[in-house]
């Protein structure tokens, strides 16, 4: 008995046997997806609204934040307390979407090889923070995070005002006043003394 050879697929089988048609589905699928999960983050009050207390960063605290970000520290130490036991019982309470509003961009998710820094505000000393980011060495022997003696020589950009603009236009709301007074704010201060006052707000909002 004879065969056809002009079997066409048709149903999943064409699907299956189209490299194109299943590229297509697929990024339809990811796309619906990503969309359902996303977009209803951007009504939830929790993640929109400032947690109670939280406040836009000083113009100190943001060139900080500023250091903090191009020296790449999120890479080995995260900010995202999870709502674990263990977690809590060794950093504290757990992060919120909330504590992190006014953060462009905010550090969860990031990769934890140090410790978790979100609640390290007020923990150690303005002079601990000093001598342990000069040389970690100096107060941690078996630490392996790197020295950063250079920003104790480095001094604040005064543009830190035109960085508190851009974030006005994305929400933060700094007023005119606390933008025309930022270079004041930071002047003479090191990038090293930007970092610690960072550190030192950091999770401070919720206790």
């Amino acid at each position: 008995m004879a065969t056809s050879n002009n079997h066409k697929p048709a149903g999943h089988e064409r699907i299956e046997t189209s490299n194109f048609l299943m590229i297509v589905l697929i990024l339809l699928a990811v796309a619906v997806g990503g969309i359902v999960e996303i977009v209803p983050l951007f009504f939830q009050r929790s993640t929109t609204q400032a947690a109670e207390g939280v406040k836009p960063y000083t113009a100190l605290q943001l060139a900080g934040r500023d250091v903090y970000v191009r020296e790449g520290c999120y890479n080995c130490h995260s900010q995202m307390i999870r709502p674990f036991r263990s977690e809590t019982l060794r950093y504290g309470q757990y992060s919120t979407a909330g504590e992190f509003v006014y953060d462009h961009p905010f550090q969860w998710g990031s990769k934890r090889t140090g410790p978790d820094l979100h609640r390290v505000g007020g923990k150690y000393s303005d002079e601990w923070h000093r001598v342990h980011l000069i040389n970690p060495r100096d107060l941690v022997p078996e630490s392996n995070m790197p020295a950063y003696p250079w920003l104790e020589k480095a001094n604040v950009s005064a543009a830190i005002g035109d960085h508190m603009v851009g974030l006005r236009r994305v929400g933060v709301p700094y007023t005119d006043a606390e933008i025309a007074k930022a270079a004041e704010d930071v002047k003479g201060k090191t990038e090293l003394d930007a970092v610690i006052a960072y550190l030192q707000v950091m999770g401070t909002t919720r206790k």
